[in-house]
């Protein structure tokens, strides 16, 4: 009959704190159109196959891209600071999870005193001891109204988003370094186009003050050359200025000074431009690390409400103890010390000044802050996939106009240079040709920069970067 009598509020007090007064949790319907803008094609709303589906070490061919990215991974700062934040929210979380358990403690003391004579019951005065050793359940709140659980359940959801922030950190990470070493090979290509320029301009420099000398030439003529000469030196300075702040943006990234790398692909063999087909948008939502972290932290805001509501209930606790005591330290587990405390505990609201109806008020706030986060999010993502899909036909079509343009600019140079030395044709017209040649040379290294980076940010918003391999 005891353990009946026992054995009944045990039950019930299982049943009661299973109660959780959260609102239920119901996903958000996303705010973005059904597909992908038709400027992309076919491909991006009809095609199941996802870009993200392929491994970093897959999509990027270049085994010098590859050394940076392996390095930045392992030894960049954001990425290891974002790798710490999830030990914090981890450890965040099991602090909490504490909670929902009895914390029991042993405890031993021991106090010694001398009570006056004065106010002694035997008018003399008196040395006492007191020795006990125990153990201690310490305020354990019986958690009817799923307060502590739903304390716990945010806590969760925050340790959660946080990993899945890290995930977004590895992705953008994989994606800032190949635009980086992408960048950084482009600038290379126009210094290159920039040295040829400027020594073929020099050796005409040289040739019209020979001629200039004998009166072949003006001295309008010996000035052309030498601001073509002049412009093209500018110009050389000026990149070999930016490339090297390009490899200094890369050894930021990659965490520490990178040497003896494999050798390096032109852009044009880099390999990464192709059919990359985007799924459907919903897709974006299980893919993006970043859309699942804002929905973790929405779960958390919701959990935070029903910690909000459990407080206008009462609240129960449990302190016990357990051990023996004595007067005498030799004694202290002689027959007959036994000891033990029960000590429950209620707490009612009754009179708060409307503070908790104001802590329910702000997680409602934050619940519908974190909703609007959430849809932000999902259109943020859904518009850098358009933008990527919708810019990759135009930039295709950019590139081989731009690769007419510099046949024809080549051409036209070369007719120039017939006209004038037929002298049909001035040296204006010449030294306009070899300007206008330079500059389709360099926009072209731009367009094709351009589509690469413009491949990267598709892969990189489609999720993709965060496996090294096929899945």
């Amino acid at each position: 009959m005891k353990t009946l009598k026992f054995t009944l509020p045990v039950l019930a007090a299982a049943v009661l704190s299973a109660c959780s007064m959260a609102p239920v949790y119901q996903r958000p319907d996303a705010p973005i159109a059904t597909v992908y803008p038709a400027e992309s094609g076919p491909a991006a709303g009809q095609i199941a196959y996802v870009t993200a589906d392929a491994g970093w070490r897959e999509f990027f061919q270049d085994a010098r891209l590859r050394a940076l990215i392996e390095t930045a991974l392992a030894n960049n700062r954001d990425l290891r600071t974002a790798a710490l934040r999830i030990e914090e929210a981890r450890a965040q979380y099991n602090v909490v999870a504490a909670d929902t358990l009895p914390n029991v403690a042993g405890t031993a003391s021991g106090t010694r005193g001398r009570t006056a004579a004065a106010t002694s019951p035997t008018g003399a005065s008196v040395v006492g001891s007191n020795y006990q050793v125990g153990l201690s359940l310490a305020a354990f709140e019986l958690d009817f109204f799923g307060r502590v659980r739903s304390l716990n359940e945010a806590a969760l959801s925050q340790y959660l988003a946080t990993e899945e922030a890290q995930r977004a950190a590895h992705i953008s990470l994989v994606a800032e370094v190949a635009k980086a070493y992408l960048s950084e090979r482009a600038l290379g290509e126009q210094e290159e186009l920039a040295r040829r320029t400027l020594a073929s301009r020099e050796s005409a420099l040289k040739l019209a003050q020979q001629r200039f000398e004998v009166g072949a030439s003006s001295a309008l003529d010996l000035k052309q050359n030498e601001v073509l000469a002049q412009t093209a030196r500018v110009t050389l300075a000026t990149l070999k200025r930016q490339r090297g702040q390009a490899q200094n943006a890369l050894t930021l990234l990659a965490g520490r000074p990178v040497n003896a790398l494999p050798q390096g692909l032109p852009l044009s063999s880099q390999g990464i431009v192709a059919d990359l087909p985007a799924g459907l948008p919903s897709d974006l939502l299980g893919r993006r690390p970043d859309i699942r972290a804002s929905e973790q932290r929405l779960k958390a805001s919701n959990a935070n409400i029903g910690a909000a509501r459990a407080a206008f209930f009462p609240r129960i606790s449990l302190t016990a103890g357990v051990g023996t005591a004595s007067g005498e330290l030799s004694g202290l587990f002689d027959g007959g010390t036994r000891t033990w405390s029960f000590v429950p505990q209620l707490v009612l609201p009754i009179f708060d000044a409307g503070r908790n109806r104001a802590n329910l008020s702000i997680a409602e706030v934050r619940k519908n802050i974190a909703v609007a986060d959430y849809e932000k999010t999902i259109q943020v993502a859904f518009r850098e996939v358009a933008d990527a899909l919708v810019a990759r036909d135009a930039i295709d079509e950019q590139i081989d106009a731009q690769a007419r343009v510099l046949d024809a600019q080549r051409e036209r140079l070369k007719l120039a240079e017939q006209r004038y030395q037929g002298g049909i044709a001035s040296s204006l017209d010449v030294l306009d040709a070899q300007r206008e040649l330079f500059s389709a040379e360099q926009s072209l290294v731009q367009a094709q920069l351009l589509r690469l980076t413009n491949a990267v940010d598709l892969y990189r918003s489609l999720g993709g970067g965060l496996k090294e391999t096929a899945g």
